[in-house]
């Protein structure tokens, strides 16, 4: 294609030498008109078509495109065999039906490769093109199709009617031409500026022919006829340029949306000031008012469909995507303003749900599967939730629902909501905690009320798992005290301080519990240790060592048997890393140990200190403490000794006092 191009290039220069500077003598007239024109013109026409057989993607619109380029090209061959010697030229004539066939065919084209590139095409869209050629008629009328009407005044119809076709079809192909810039953002690919510079110069070698050859002035192989074979070859070049649809997308947003009919509208409002000072004609007049009219018509759908977006990018904002429940932001919203409109005697509850059971389930039988339940569960409780008030999803597996009015109704709306967030499947069962308050009665702001209902929640959340993870919690304190003592006693030391500094490092209550379970059951796997290693008088060989730093790892086994301790059997696995990642078993470092693991790190060590052990006596506890903060940054996280230091001189002082 690059050496056809080159070859169609060459020969269209040497039709400009001969026509401009009379290149190749006058003998060589009917050469450049007849077969170079015309040769010109068919390699353009079937470049379109070889581009549409070679290639799928747009074969219809370069087919079109071909076809009409083709059938301008018949007409000029026409022109060139039958009436090029003629004294007077038949308007209309085949050479003219083949020279309009060129226009619907290429508007049908361009249409074609513009919805191509469109994500959607829009029903505003037909609007936009009828005010474009409302527009493009009004221009017509006033700077075209009057002047040749006025030279043609002596023909008949056809005649008329066929010189006032050329003029309409080209200002139709300049504002479709314009419309695609414009819906391109004004920067279009390299194709569309070929295709777009081969159409203008096409248009405006058309327009001036008619003055031309109405005022009798046009001369035929003059440098008028080199515009319409360099229009046509930039078509074709365009054929082989053109980037895929899917690399060249027209998205109709922002300013692209009103360019066109902005453009129309200046453009009319124009019209209708010249026709008025200058009296072009009725025509115009009216063209022109009725551009005007539509654009007003499109202002209005504008206005509408930006009201439709404003109002589904307000619900997206304030929903959430999988349930369609509300948000946390819309909650917030409503919980504000019933806290304006409440009043004690007409009370609102607020309502906080925690799924039980979610986490375990989501992990065990994937995201998928918890997501569906999520969505049932959000279902469920939008129409449980129906008769009262509203529900939401605040994240995660947190749940709210705002009943109007509350204090009638408490126990009608917590017993369906929690109902409504139960189900059991095959090897799970989701229930819910809950935590409720009342506003204005019990909270008198937003904060206040999920502040309370969020510290009921958790209190009825630790409740609920004692009755599995107490009892096995109780099972096993119960046979390490049996066994040894003593080792009972030191966990529920350990476990006491954790509860304080977990406390003091605003741990949730979730997490507090957490702590003081993994605090007490922190050595269960001892039970595993002989005897005479845990109760040796003197230290450790390495072989004892490693049965020792294997009692982590046994303890979180035991553990991970009771589902309701598994996250505690996670921190007991950890509670000897160290800070610096010298620890064991898995040499975590730093933020990667869980907290609650740091934290009864540090509660155990200070208990060993300050308790009697076989080979060395008990440390005073400023001793410890002094130790403790020795230790901070490499054995103990400085932020769990600190707090853990303030909340026992907290529990020591009244002792100190007396």
């Amino acid at each position: 294609m690059i050496a056809a191009a080159i070859v169609a290039g060459l020969f269209w220069l040497a039709f400009v030498a001969h026509a401009g500077l009379g290149f190749g003598g006058p003998g060589m007239d009917r050469f450049f008109n007849a077969w170079v024109y015309n040769g010109l013109m068919l390699a353009a026409g079937v470049s379109c078509l070889l581009r549409a057989a070679l290639h799928r993607q747009e074969r219809a619109a370069w087919t079109l495109l071909g076809l009409g380029m083709l059938a301008w090209t018949a007409g000029d061959i026409y022109y060139s065999a039958a009436l090029s010697d003629l004294d007077e030229v038949p308007i209309p004539s085949l050479s003219d039906a083949g020279y309009l066939a060129f226009y619907p065919a290429t508007y049908v084209a361009l249409a074609l490769l513009v919805r191509a590139r469109m994500p959607s095409f829009r029903r505003s869209l037909w609007l936009d093109g009828a005010i474009a050629a409302l527009a493009v008629s009004a221009l017509a009328a006033a700077v075209a199709i009057e002047r040749v009407i006025e030279l043609s005044s002596s023909g008949d119809v056809l005649l008329v009617a066929t010189s006032v076709a050329y003029p309409v079809g080209d200002i139709v192909l300049l504002g479709i031409v314009v419309a695609v810039f414009g819906l391109s953002g004004w920067l279009p690919g390299a194709a569309w500026i070929t295709i777009g510079i081969g159409l203008v110069l096409m248009a405006g070698a058309d327009a001036v022919y008619l003055l031309q050859a109405a005022e009798g002035t046009y001369i035929e192989g003059g440098l008028l006829d080199t515009l319409w074979p360099a229009s046509a070859l930039l078509v074709g070049l365009a054929a082989w340029i053109q980037a895929p649809a899917r690399a060249e997308r027209f998205d109709l947003e922002g300013i692209r949306v009103v360019i066109v009919p902005a453009a129309c509208g200046m453009l009319a409002i124009a019209l209708a000031a010249a026709t008025d000072l200058t009296r072009l004609g009725d025509a115009t007049m009216s063209l022109s008012l009725a551009t005007l009219f539509l654009v007003t018509v499109r202002m209005g759908w504008a206005f509408r469909d930006n009201q439709r977006m404003l109002t589904h990018s307000r619900h997206e904002a304030r929903t959430d995507a999988l349930t369609g429940l509300g948000n946390r932001r819309r909650m917030m919203t409503e919980l504000e303003e019933a806290l304006l409109d409440a009043i004690p005697e007409h009370p609102s509850l607020v309502v906080l749900f925690d799924l039980d059971g979610f986490k375990n389930h989501n992990d065990t039988d994937g995201h998928p599967a918890g997501d569906d339940l999520l969505s049932r569960l959000g279902r469920r409780l939008a129409g449980a939730a129906l008769p009262y008030g509203s529900a939401f999803r605040l994240g995660g597996d947190e749940f709210c629902v705002l009943a109007r009015p509350g204090e009638t109704c408490r126990e009608a709306v917590v017993g369906a909501t929690v109902a409504a967030l139960t189900e059991t499947g095959e090897g799970f069962t989701i229930t819910a905690s809950e935590g409720s308050v009342l506003v204005p009665a019990e909270a008198a702001t937003v904060e206040e009320a999920l502040q309370l209902a969020d510290s009921r929640m958790y209190a009825q959340k630790g409740q609920g798992r004692a009755s599995a993870g107490r009892q096995t919690r109780d099972v096993l304190l119960s046979t390490l005290r049996e066994r040894q003592p003593e080792l009972h006693a030191h966990l529920q030391g350990v476990a006491d301080t954790a509860v304080a500094a977990a406390r003091e490092l605003k741990m949730t209550p979730e997490e507090v519990d957490e702590v003081s379970r993994a605090a007490e059951l922190h050595d269960v796997g001892k039970m595993a240790i002989p005897d005479a290693i845990l109760q040796k008088p003197g230290p450790l060989d390495e072989e004892e060592w490693a049965f020792m730093r294997g009692h982590t790892i046994i303890g979180e086994r035991i553990l991970a048997a009771a589902p309701a301790l598994m996250p505690v059997a996670a921190l007991v696995r950890s509670s000897h890393e160290h800070w610096d990642g010298t620890g064991y078993p898995d040499g975590l470092a730093g933020e990667d140990i869980p907290l609650g693991a740091r934290v009864v790190g540090v509660c155990d060590a200070f208990d060993a200190m300050t308790s009697e052990r076989p080979y060395r006596e008990a440390r005073s506890v400023e001793e410890a403490f002094a130790e403790l903060h020795r230790c901070a940054g490499t054995q103990f996280d400085p932020r769990v000794v600190e707090a853990f230091e303030t909340a026992m001189r907290r529990s020591l002082a009244p002792v100190s006092a007396v």
